[in-house]
């Protein structure tokens, strides 16, 4: 059987000032670029049958880099919508809700193209996307080229867990993580990597 990678995208401006991004969509740094490049070599070593990515240009072209031109896009690999805390920090966020935490508190409705949604909501998304990706295990490695809250979700999913444990996973941008299996139950892995040569 093989594995899940996951990939999450490059640096954006907004991932570098911690700006929650989920619907917006901004490109890649300069950095970010190169650091989806320089995946191409790590990725060298898996049997990859198939590949998807999320809609974001961000992602896309951290798959496009990192040499997965193929990659099909799948909706449910979106970010988290943060609804009317699209584009705040966490700091700011805590100026109005002081101690907010996003795996704990949610998110607040924002506008008709960032309605916002539940952690449990994204976790249905997550179930989706490992309900289509858990067949083609059976013939070699699947990657998914997403975002940080996503894939932390995902992750939870496949372990067994509630999709507000993906708070236990912390994932830095231009990263590549894998999830197995040991005696038939899921397992971490890898998790959180940074291929040599990237920023």
């Amino acid at each position: 059987m093989g594995q899940l990678i996951l990939i999450r995208h490059g640096e954006t401006e907004w991932s570098r000032s911690g700006q929650h991004t989920g619907r917006t969509d901004i490109p890649l740094t300069a950095a970010g670029e190169a650091a989806a490049a320089v995946l191409v070599p790590a990725l060298a070593d898996y049997h990859v049958v198939a590949a998807f990515t999320s809609p974001a240009s961000r992602a896309w072209r951290t798959a496009e880099l990192a040499g997965l031109a193929d990659a099909k896009v799948d909706p449910d690999l979106q970010e988290w919508d943060y609804g009317g805390y699209e584009g705040l920090t966490s700091e700011q966020i805590s100026l109005d809700q002081p101690g907010w935490l996003l795996w704990r508190d949610g998110v607040i409705p924002g506008d008709s193209q960032h309605p916002g949604e539940t952690v449990d909501q994204v976790g249905a998304r997550a179930d989706a996307v490992l309900g289509r990706a858990r067949p083609l295990l059976a013939d070699g490695d699947v990657v998914l080229v997403s975002h940080g809250h996503l894939l932390r979700i995902l992750t939870a999913r496949w372990l067994l867990l509630d999709p507000a444990e993906g708070r236990c996973f912390q994932l830095s941008t231009g990263t590549i993580s894998t999830l197995g299996t040991e005696h038939d139950e899921p397992v971490m892995t890898s998790w959180n990597l940074r291929p040599p040569g990237s920023w």
